[in-house]
C-alpha cells in the first residue's frame, strides 16, 4: 500500500520585521488610534441609542476644543502626565521597572504643604515656592532612591518594592492630614499660600513652560550626554556595560535620582499650580497611566509628549460625552480602556508581520513513503 503525503506549511506564520519605515509606523498607530475612536463611537451607540453615534464625535470634540479653559486645561493635563512619564521614562530606558511613580509624586507634593504649613505667610512667596521645590525634590528622591539602593545592593525586585512603597506614600499623606486637621474630616483644603503666579491671568501656564523645559532637557540628556549613553547601554546588557567600566550601580541609584526630581517637579506643580493642596488621590493614579505613555511613547520626550496629548484628549473628550448622554463616571473608563488596547496591540503589527501560506499545485512536492 502507498501512502502519499504532501509537505503543507501552516496557514499562516508570524515573522519578525527587520526594519519598517518611520512613516509607515506612524501610519499604522495614527490608523489604530482612528480604529479606537470609532470602536468608542459604536460602544456610545449601542450604550445610548443609534442618535449617539453622531453626539459621540461632537461632545468628544467639545470637551477639548469647546471653550479657551477646556483647552487650557487639555494642555495642562498633558504638562502633568507628561512630567511624571518623563520621570519614569530614564528608569525604563535602564530597564529598571519603577512602578512607584504615583507614590514619589505624591511625596513630591507631600514635601511642598510641609513647607507651606511651617513657612506660608512668613516669607516672600518667590522664596516659598522654591524652598517648596527643594523639599518636593527631596521627598521625592529619597522615595526613588530607596528602592534604588536595595536593587543596586541586593538584588531586590524592583517593581514589587516601588509598588508597595505607593501605598506607604498614601499613609503617610493620611497621617499628616490627620495631624494638619483636627476636626477629623481627612480634607486638608485649598491652601492661601505657596501658589504659582499667574501669566496673562491664567493659572496653569507656568506649568506648561516648566514641563516643555523639563522635556527639551532630558531630550538632550538622552541623547547628547554621558549619562544618556550609559543609560541605554545598561539597558541593553548590564554585562555589557560592566565589559566596557560602567559602573552599573552607580547609574541605577543615578538614574533614579533623577527620576525623583522630575516626580518632585509633578509634585509641586501639582500643588503650587492646580490643586493648592494635597490628598492621597491627589496624583489620580497618573503615576501608572505614565507608564503606558512612557511606553507608547519609546522613551523619547518628543513621542511621550504628543502620546500624553493624546491620551488627555480622548479621556477629556469621553468626560464630556458621558456627561452629555448620561453615561456615568465609568464611560471614560472604557474609551480609553479602548484607546490603550488598540494603540499597544498596533505595536504587535509594527514589530511583526503576518505571512499567508502561498497557493500551491496539488502535486507539488510529493512525499512518497512505501508502507509494506
Amino acid at each position: 500500500m502507498t501512502n502519499i503525503k504532501t509537505d503543507r506549511e501552516p496557514l499562516f506564520r508570524i515573522v519578525k520585521r527587520d526594519n519598517i519605515a518611520r512613516g509607515k509606523a506612524w501610519g499604522i498607530r495614527i490608523g489604530a488610534v482612528v480604529i479606537a475612536i470609532l470602536i468608542g463611537a459604536v460602544v456610545s451607540a449601542i450604550l445610548g441609542g443609534g442618535s449617539a453615534f453622531g453626539t459621540f464625535f461632537s461632545g468628544l470634540f467639545e470637551g477639548v476644543f469647546g471653550t479657551p479653559r477646556r483647552i487650557l486645561n487639555l494642555f495642562q493635563n498633558t504638562a502633568i502626565l507628561l512630567c511624571i512619564a518623563l520621570a519614569v521614562a530614564p528608569a525604563f530606558k535602564m530597564r529598571f521597572w519603577n512602578i512607584g511613580a504615583e507614590g514619589q509624586v505624591l511625596m513630591g507634593c507631600l514635601g511642598s504643604v510641609v513647607v507651606i504649613q511651617y513657612l506660608g505667610g512668613q516669607i516672600d512667596n518667590f522664596w516659598l515656592i522654591i524652598v517648596m521645590f527643594l523639599a518636593s525634590v527631596a521627598f521625592s528622591v529619597v522615595w526613588a532612591v530607596i528602592p534604588a539602593i536595595f536593587k543596586a545592593k541586593w538584588r531586590t525586585n524592583e517593581t514589587l518594592f516601588t509598588l508597595m512603597m505607593n501605598y506607604v506614600a498614601m499613609q503617610l499623606v493620611a497621617i499628616c492630614i490627620f495631624a494638619w486637621v483636627p476636626s477629623g474630616s481627612g480634607v486638608l483644603g485649598t491652601l492661601a499660600d505657596g501658589r504659582f503666579p499667574l501669566i496673562g491671568g491664567q493659572r496653569y501656564i507656568l506649568n506648561i513652560i516648566l514641563v516643555a523645559v523639563a522635556a527639551v532637557a532630558l531630550f538632550l540628556y538622552f541623547r547628547f550626554s554621558k549619562h544618556g549613553y550609559e543609560i541605554s547601554v545598561v539597558g541593553e546588557s548590564e554585562n555589557t556595560a560592566k565589559y566596557v567600566g560602567i559602573n552599573v550601580k552607580k547609574v541605577i541609584i543615578r538614574t533614579m535620582v533623577l527620576s525623583g526630581v522630575l516626580c518632585g517637579l509633578a509634585g509641586l506643580l501639582l500643588v503650587g499650580g492646580t490643586n493648592y493642596s494635597v490628598a492621597v488621590d491627589s496624583v489620580d493614579n497618573r503615576g501608572f497611566t505614565a507608564i503606558l505613555v512612557a511606553w507608547l511613547g519609546k522613551f523619547s520626550p518628543p513621542a511621550m509628549a504628543f502620546t500624553s496629548w493624546l491620551y488627555v484628549f480622548i479621556d477629556q473628550g469621553a468626560k464630556n460625552v458621558a456627561t452629555l448622554m448620561g453615561m456615568g463616571e465609568a464611560f471614560p473608563d472604557i474609551i480609553t480602556g479602548i484607546f490603550f488596547f488598540f494603540v499597544i496591540g498596533c505595536e504587535f503589527f509594527i514589530n511583526y508581520k503576518v505571512k499567508f501560506r502561498p497557493r500551491k499545485k496539488k502535486a507539488e512536492n510529493p512525499v512518497e513513503e512505501v508502507a509494506s
